[in-house]
């Protein structure tokens, strides 16, 4: 049999789930500053090294829900935290559930604001569920470093 206060250190714990999880998730100010770390790591270390330590399984440029992706200016992805297989492919017509070509607003962003926030809908690697994210990029010369943050 379960003591009362056995049962009752269980249900506290398990109510305590959901925040856990909610805090385990990236936050607007750690998106900022990793997308200013890849910025600083393309002109300290080269593109080439940078986007080879941006790019999965390499977890530098890793934390938690929150990696970089490197796009050309064209929709060329240079690297790609989550999914190596994406880069060298260009993704300007990709397109999330709902149907936003999310890659070419992101260019068209980065062309006319430099710095922003964007919308939209992805696979977090977290749940593996799609959800709204919302991805901070910083145009770098002919590059776009974006890093993003997942939504409930």
């Amino acid at each position: 049999m379960i003591s009362r206060k056995t049962a009752w250190i269980a249900a506290a714990a398990l109510a305590a789930l959901p925040a856990v999880a909610q805090e385990s998730r990236a936050t607007r100010a750690e998106a900022e500053a990793m997308v200013k770390k890849g910025v600083a790591a393309l002109k300290t270390m080269g593109r080439e090294k940078a986007y080879a330590e941006m790019t999965a399984p390499s977890k530098t440029f890793v934390d938690r829900d929150l990696y970089l992706v490197v796009y050309g200016l064209d929709g060329m992805v240079y690297a790609h935290g989550q999914n190596a297989k994406q880069v060298g492919k260009n993704l300007i017509d990709f397109k999330d559930p709902d149907g936003k070509l999310f890659v070419k607003e992101r260019v068209e962003l980065a062309k006319s604001k430099g710095k922003f926030w964007q919308e939209y809908k992805f696979t977090d690697p977290l749940t593996k569920k799609v959800l709204p994210k919302e991805m901070y990029c910083e145009r770098a010369d002919d590059v776009i470093v974006c890093g993003g943050i997942y939504k409930n």
